[in-house]
């Protein structure tokens, strides 16, 4: 018995292609216009390796601490996506002392963001806390 071979025609290759490229997400996509990110501004150790700490309820001494200590920093949202602050330039220059006044604050971020493989970050352009979030900061 003779196997038969599949034959598509170009067009029908041409749009699985397309289509195929369309399904996946624009990996390390630039969005050049200001999105705005919601959410607690913190160290990134304890929302990892602690599943109680949320958005919303944290230990506040301890995202002090952590941060006081040279902790990266990141903006933990409420879906719990958690977006890495970095500079505009390149390398990456240091925005640790200009986010530490808004360490355990829920903030507003206005910025460009920029994912990669899961990662997401955001060059702040605009941040002010967002006084209108109640948290419960002292959970152990």
């Amino acid at each position: 018995m003779k196997k038969r071979r599949l034959l598509l025609p170009a067009t029908g290759l041409l749009l699985i292609c397309v289509a195929t490229l369309a399904m996946r997400p624009p990996d390390d996509a630039k969005n050049d216009k200001p999105v705005v990110v919601r959410g607690l501004l913190r160290d990134i150790a304890c929302p990892i390796q602690n599943k109680q700490s949320t958005s919303r309820a944290f230990n506040r001494k301890c995202a002090e601490d952590c941060a006081k200590r040279g902790s990266p920093l990141a903006i933990l949202t409420d879906n719990g996506t958690m977006y890495m602050t970095i500079s505009e330039s390149m390398p990456d220059m240091d925005q640790h002392e200009k986010l530490v006044p808004y360490v355990g604050k829920y903030v507003e971020a206005s910025g460009i963001v920029y994912e990669r493989n899961g990662m997401h970050s955001i060059v702040i352009k605009q941040i002010k806390e967002d006084k209108s979030v109640a948290l419960k900061d002292d959970l152990e």
